[in-house]
């Protein structure tokens, strides 16, 4: 399935920047990769596999960004490369 129009990513169904500039969290998945973004004075990565909710999965890699709209295009490229080498 393709992201729609309005996805900043190839991959995955991500809103815009503004979302997240505005404080708010965001999650999704695709096939058993999941990640989650919390916004705070930056922007927090998470990845892990499987269906469990961030708090109560095994956190396999997580990574800071600043939340500029520079850092959220360098988070968007960084998920989907965490995506891609999970799928090797």
């Amino acid at each position: 399935m393709q992201p729609s129009k309005t996805s900043v990513s190839r991959i995955f169904e991500i809103p815009k920047f503004y979302y997240f500039d505005c404080g708010n969290d965001f999650s999704g998945s695709l096939d058993d990769f999941s990640y989650k973004v919390f916004t705070g004075d930056e922007l927090k990565a998470l990845v892990w596999h499987g269906r469990l909710c961030s708090a109560k999965a095994e956190i396999e890699q997580e990574k800071a960004f600043p939340r500029t709209q520079e850092g959220f295009d360098e988070m968007i490229k960084w998920l989907e490369e965490c995506y891609e080498s999970s799928k090797k």
